[in-house]
């Protein structure tokens, strides 16, 4: 699966646009009086203005080259403060093959990093933001999380990649991942707990058909994926 756009909610855009753009050095794609695009690779981020919604805080990942995840580290400690786990911002993946690094937006949202040593994809070039790749995970807080896969499996297709559908559910593929865990659980590697606010993804998936998947505040608009 790949994740085309993720579009979430903020009562905080100014801050999420001087951050994104200024500390981070990422590029605007769309900008208007209520929301902000950022180009994160091949996919998109969209935040909406929503004063309605207190607090918003979400937990989405980025793919980077899976040869980079110390010089991630370097750049990205210099810009803002790390979230640390066990005294150290670098977390291990073994089961996954993969590397972490997390940090907090403007927003509070909580933003990864991952290097994924099974994916093809390392670079020889200077670490910056033109290094991120796509987004690859989108957290999902479910009441159900059995019954919120089998909605999605029956759906679009998209398989269980890890997780044992009562307390976590990695759904989809390394490339894009909805994470769906119980309300409240804390956010890895947090004390922030899981909450359902609202969230839009366009994606492409291995199914023939275009669909739109909704479930609880979430829409999945999903086509096929073009090579």
């Amino acid at each position: 699966m790949r994740i085309l756009e993720l579009q979430l909610q903020t009562n905080k855009l100014k801050e999420q646009m001087e951050f994104y753009t200024s500390v981070l050095g990422i590029k605007t794609s769309c900008l208007s009086s209520g929301s902000v695009t950022f180009d994160i690779g091949s996919s998109k981020l969209t935040f909406t203005d929503d004063l309605s919604i207190e607090n918003p805080c979400y937990h989405f990942a980025i793919n980077i080259p899976e040869n980079q995840i110390s010089m991630a580290i370097h750049w990205l400690k210099s810009k803002t403060e790390l979230i640390e786990y066990k005294n150290s911002p670098l977390v291990n993946f073994p089961n996954w093959n993969a590397h972490s690094v997390y940090f907090y937006d403007a927003g509070g949202n909580i933003a990864e990093l991952i290097a994924r040593h099974n994916l093809n994809n390392a670079s020889n070039k200077e670490f910056t933001a033109a290094n991120f790749l796509n987004i690859s995970e989108v957290g999902m807080p479910v009441d159900s999380i059995k019954d919120f896969y089998n909605s999605l499996n029956q759906k679009l297709n998209e398989k269980l990649w890890w997780g044992n559908l009562e307390t976590f559910a990695a759904i989809g593929d390394e490339e894009g991942l909805f994470i769906a865990v119980p309300p409240q659980r804390n956010w890895f590697p947090t004390d922030k707990p899981s909450r359902i606010f609202p969230i839009a993804v366009k994606a492409e998936n291995k199914k023939a058909l275009s669909s739109i998947f909704e479930y609880s505040c979430y829409k999945i608009f999903s086509k096929p994926i073009t090579l």
